[in-house]
């Protein structure tokens, strides 16, 4: 098993460290030339989604990451993740990969000093969540599966082969959420 990081900007690395105690190969994705190696799941690391944006444009990364998505790669996106697989952004006017039937709210606990760290259930599994700047999704359609809700917001969902959290749990010691994904890659391969 292979899996591809987005590396624009973001806490990419911390994702790649996850997936080291895993044991699972992962590749750095820098330029539109790295999509063309195999991959078998793809992650979108949080950080700034407006500086994600403007460097999947400039690097013209956006067609073919929409059709692999859409083809039914496997992809997991932290926080920005969260935000750029979007269908909708209620405060926000630029729309990234529309590909998720989910509406979400950007930095809707506030700015960094909003950051907070709580333990909370994941697909019915007590896990450790950081929220920085974190969105949350406001509303989801009828195929969006919920994973997740902390102080009664949506932080967590799956839709198909799209997994997002609003949290960061590649800043904990805790690889549940890493092995959920790992196993939606299984359940692909079957």
């Amino acid at each position: 098993m292979r899996i591809g990081i987005l590396a624009l900007q973001g806490a990419f690395i911390e994702h790649k460290h996850m997936l080291d105690v895993m044991h699972v190969e992962s590749f750095e994705i820098r330029q539109k030339s790295d999509l063309n190696k195999h991959m078998d799941g793809l992650i979108f690391p949080g950080g700034e989604s407006t500086a994600m944006h403007r460097l999947l444009l400039d690097l013209e990364m956006y067609p073919k990451l929409t059709q692999m998505i859409s083809e039914g790669l496997p992809v997991f996106g932290t926080c920005a993740g969260m935000i750029l697989l979007a269908n909708h952004i209620s405060n926000q006017e630029t729309i990234h990969f529309k590909l998720m039937d989910i509406t979400v709210e950007r930095n809707a606990y506030g700015r960094q000093l909003g950051s907070f760290f709580i333990e909370d259930t994941f697909n019915s599994v007590n896990i450790p969540m950081t929220f920085i700047r974190a969105p949350y999704v406001k509303a989801y359609g009828k195929d969006v599966e919920v994973l997740a809700t902390v102080k009664e917001r949506v932080v967590a969902v799956r839709q198909k082969n799209m997994l997002v959290t609003a949290f960061h749990p590649e800043l904990s010691n805790n690889t549940y959420v890493h092995t959920y994904f790992i196993s939606m890659i299984h359940e692909k391969t079957k």
